[in-house]
């Protein structure tokens, strides 16, 4: 058996201005912990509680329940201690009982992802003292009936599973709504209360064969084993996944003094943040309401009014609310309770000091006092991370390092995306308008069920809320649409921190999940039905709108130049046309690490020339075929060079197997045939010997250029003359020709003598030169063992490392999905090898390959020219092997550029 350090703190208090932690212990007190903690020493406040800590999760999956509460029960037995004595109040007790919320805490956040239960400590006998004490006994009953549906979904699994599975207590609630013919929670009687308590009680017993749990320390240890438990829920487990946060980290569990929000008219709950999350402004906002918990707010079972008036305006111009209705039934915070927004504006303010960065903070007001239950760094949009660091720059609260290092170069992908055009924009029926929750442009089919977000290529899920069940959907689904909740809402946060278009809060929206329809106005849209959302603006619109691509300007600009003060490694694209080599120099591309030849023959001009090369017996056959690609190729060059000029441009001969040219189709065949003016036969026959067990290990790259040499002559002479032709208007190129796939020296010193025999001969026939160099790409793991040899000759490496991890690992990069996922789930591989380089393995070729070649070469060049050429943990390895540069795909440069300088800044 394992054994537990029962030496070190597994416990860790805070409140009443003292606290045991800080804000840099986040890995062991969670950042919910360590900003609670944080929050308490400079004086916010703050609901004394405590932390247990990650580690005493970490063993609770080691050793079990019993072990864990036997290690941490004197340290909580104190901690209890502590927080009666500073709320008046005793846990356990009849007549003045303290009441306890129970959350999770992971070092990272996720919300809504683990679980949450609050007001433990009720039972029978409480809810009599807290009706007593708070002289409120409609308050304390519902706290009594919310503490059962909680703790029972939550510790006791009676949650639903599934959209087919009813929620026992949801049932309740809505045949009593019925019975009454109320629409709301709040218009329940203290009687229907209590009818509640005991439906509810009585459903558990049915449910889970004993009576629903009474004793306030089992209670509170049911609730700590449950949040340990949900980290291994589900929900968490593919947040990790899809965040890539490791499953080792385990979550801490904050247990916290009840305060309450729904004690009537002058207390209420509420979300906020320091900036606007979706756009960065500079501007304080949120939502509240009164009378009510937290988990209302967040739920969007009712509508969330608007902190600041400039906020509540701005929310009834989009909603079409009438000034005056708005002054009455929707008033700001500042309007409603001017000195509570004055003392929590003034908190917003010291904690985005204190923290230099946008904060997202939850409060509680309790009869007219103001509680701050947690901050943390808020999540935000790609646009709003970039203006938010521009900003916080220039505000000198960070410098430009550190202005840096707060993108995250992944979430730049959202700015660099199409956005609707707004001549569509102009022409599209607005049919409905919900709330700008996370801006971008989305177009798809509805469906109404998360598990069916692939129902279709392209999804709206369009729902009546959303809830951390959801997150799968989610994140497949190209937008997210919801007719209840707030900017606050689940569907707002987590949609935010996606980066995915949300349009939330659009109470014009009839959702019918038995008849999959949607009514807005009295028409009827159906699954399948083509909408399409604004994420900027909160519209909703019918059918299809056309999208364009984004201009980047503002911070984005700024943050695009401040980057190339400390990027030292360069970053190149993969450009097979003027089009993406243009676009990708606009993102700041500092030339081409990869141009694909093969791309360009297989447009319909061009395959039929390809075809008949390859169906030809003889070496004037293919000759006379290759005569009429060279224009082609060389025009193809051509533009590449002048949209790079001035930059080097790395062009890779030939490099898939030729039966990829071949058609495979009867139908194809007999039409080549008479194209070509030979028999089906013929063709069948050509088609049969090109065909390979395995393509990817076959006939291809260098073996192409060395059992058909015309092949590397005309490619090399397109290259080299379309060069020469660019001189002549003034215009440098540099050429880098790349031999692919070579496993010898012997292979790569065969081409190479040919493409610089090709070259000569054309700088004869034109009278003229250019420089230009000739490489290879190390894509076989025994050119990288080799490497010293081959360095000898070869100017610069590229590493492919897309075949470079398929050979290594000896995976088929196109048949790895159906397994990569389970050993990524099982924790087998911490990620998918040919999306994050494997730097243990893969990594260690790469290593050795580029120590190697320049021992025999000290200036060999050396880049990297597959995809993980854009993936930041890729491109920081790339930094600390010394390479020259990465190449990525166009639209990647920008996040290429970012990983690069925060490279550079934490190895400096």
């Amino acid at each position: 058996m394992e054994t537990i350090n029962q030496t070190k703190s597994h416990v860790y208090k805070f409140g009443d201005k003292t606290t045991d932690g800080n804000s840099k212990m986040k890995n062991l007190l969670g950042g919910k912990g360590a900003n609670l903690a944080e929050m308490s020493a400079i004086g916010i406040p703050v609901p004394p509680g405590f932390t247990i800590t990650t580690e005493v999760c970490t063993e609770y999956n080691l050793v079990g329940q019993d072990a864990v509460i036997e290690m941490i029960k004197g340290e909580v037995e104190s901690a209890i201690e502590t927080i009666e004595g500073i709320m008046g109040a005793k846990f356990g007790d009849n007549e003045n009982p303290l009441l306890l919320s129970v959350r999770s805490g992971a070092r990272v956040s996720m919300p809504g992802m683990m679980d949450t239960v609050l007001n433990l400590g009720m039972n029978d006998d409480a809810v009599k003292g807290i009706a007593i004490k708070m002289n409120n006994e409609r308050f304390a009953w519902d706290s009594y009936r919310r503490f059962i549906q909680m703790y029972g979904g939550v510790v006791l699994g009676m949650k639903p599973h599934s959209k087919e599975d009813i929620d026992p207590f949801e049932e309740i609630i809505e045949n009593l709504k019925e019975k009454r013919g109320i629409d709301l929670d709040t218009d329940f009687t203290v009687q229907d209360l209590k009818d509640l308590v005991f439906d509810f009680k009585a459903v558990v017993k049915k449910r889970k064969g004993f009576d629903f749990p009474t004793d306030p320390w089992d209670q509170l240890w049911g609730a700590v084993m449950a949040v340990f438990n949900s980290w291994n829920g589900d929900r968490a487990v593919y947040y990790r996944n899809m965040h890539g946060y490791p499953a080792d980290w385990g979550t801490a569990v904050n247990v916290q003094a009840m305060v309450f929000g729904n004690m009537g008219d002058s207390s209420g709950t509420g979300v906020c943040f320091t900036r606007d999350a979706g756009t960065g402004e500079n501007i304080f906002n949120g939502e509240y309401l009164i009378n009510a918990q937290g988990e209302d707010v967040v739920a969007g079972v009712r509508t969330p009014q608007q902190i600041t008036k400039i906020g509540s305006q701005r929310w009834a111009e989009l909603a079409k609310v009438e000034e005056d209705d708005r002054r009455t039934n929707y008033p700001s915070l500042e309007e409603l309770m001017p000195s509570i927004y004055e003392e929590l504006n003034g908190y917003q303010e010291v904690l985005e000091r204190h923290y230099r960065d946008m904060q997202d903070m939850e409060f509680t007001i309790q009869e007219g006092k103001l509680w701050i239950l947690q901050t943390r760094n808020g999540k935000r949009t790609g646009a709003a991370m970039v203006k938010i660091a521009m900003d916080l720059y220039k505000e000198k609260l960070i410098d430009e390092k550190e202005a840096l290092l707060r993108i995250e170069p992944l979430k730049l992908d959202e700015l660099l995306h199409p956005i609707f055009d707004p001549k569509a924009i102009k022409k599209s029926h607005i049919i409905a308008q919900g709330l700008p929750a996370s801006p971008g442009a989305a177009t798809g089919q509805i469906v109404f069920f998360a598990d069916e977000a692939n129902k279709f290529k392209n999804t709206i899920l369009t729902r009546i809320e959303t809830s951390p069940e959801d997150l799968e959907g989610m994140n497949v689904a190209k937008g997210i649409l919801t007719a209840r909740g707030g900017m606050t809402s689940h569907a707002a946060v987590v949609a935010r921190g996606m980066g995915k278009c949300c349009v939330s809060g659009a109470g014009a929206l009839k959702i019918n999940y038995k008849t999959r329809t949607l009514v807005v106005d009295g028409k009827e849209y159906h699954e399948g039905d083509w909408i399409s959302i604004n994420g900027t603006t909160g519209n909703i619109m019918e059918g299809k709108v056309a999208t364009m691509e984004p201009e980047l300007t503002g911070e984005f600009a700024e943050l695009m130049k401040l980057s190339e003060k400390f990027s030292k490694m360069k970053v190149r694209t993969n450009a097979d046309s003027p089009k993406d080599a243009l676009a990708a120099r606009n993102f700041g591309a500092l030339g081409i690490g990869l141009t694909r030849t093969e791309h360009m023959f297989f447009e319909v001009d061009r395959i039929k020339a390809m075809r008949e090369m390859i169906l030809a017996s003889t070496v004037k056959g293919r000759k006379h075929a290759l005569d009429m690609l060279l224009p082609m190729q060389r025009e193809d060059f051509e533009g590449i060079f002048e949209a790079m000029a001035g930059l080097p441009v790395t062009v890779r001969l030939l490099d898939p197997p030729l039966h990829e040219f071949v058609p495979h189709q009867l139908a194809q065949q007999k039409e080549l045939a008479e194209e070509m003016h030979i028999s089906l036969e013929a063709v069948k026959a050509k088609v049969a010997e090109l065909e390979e067990f395995n393509p990817m290990l076959g006939h291809r790259g260098c073996r192409l250029g060395i059992t058909y040499p015309e092949i590397t002559e005309m490619q090399t002479r397109a290259i080299i003359e379309a060069a020469l032709n660019l001189k002549k208007r003034g215009i440098v190129a540099y050429p880098e020709i790349m031999v692919p796939l070579i496993g010898t020296k012997a292979e790569f010193l065969s081409q190479e003598k040919l493409i610089r025999d090709t070259a000569a001969v054309v700088f004869q026939e034109r009278n003229d030169s250019i420089d230009f160099k000739v490489g290879t790409m190390i894509e076989v793991p025994r050119a990288a063992l080799m490497a010293e040899s081959i360095a000898e000759s070869a100017e610069f490496f590229s590493f492919g490392t897309n075949d470079l991890t398929q050979m290594t690992f000896g995976y088929s990069r196109d048949d790895a999905g159906k397994f990569l996922p389970i050993y990524i789930e099982k924790g087998i591989l911490k990620h998918d090898p040919f999306e994050v380089l494997d730097q243990e393995g893969v990594g260690q070729l790469v290593t050795l390959a580029t120590k190697n070649g320049r021992k025999t070469n000290t200036t060999l060049k050396v880049g990297i020219c597959g995809e993980h050429g854009g993936e930041p943990q890729s491109v920081a390895f790339c930094y600390k092997n010394g390479l020259n540069y990465v190449s990525c795909s166009p639209y990647r440069v920008p996040i290429a550029r970012i990983a690069s300088a925060q490279a550079e800044i934490l190895n400096s």
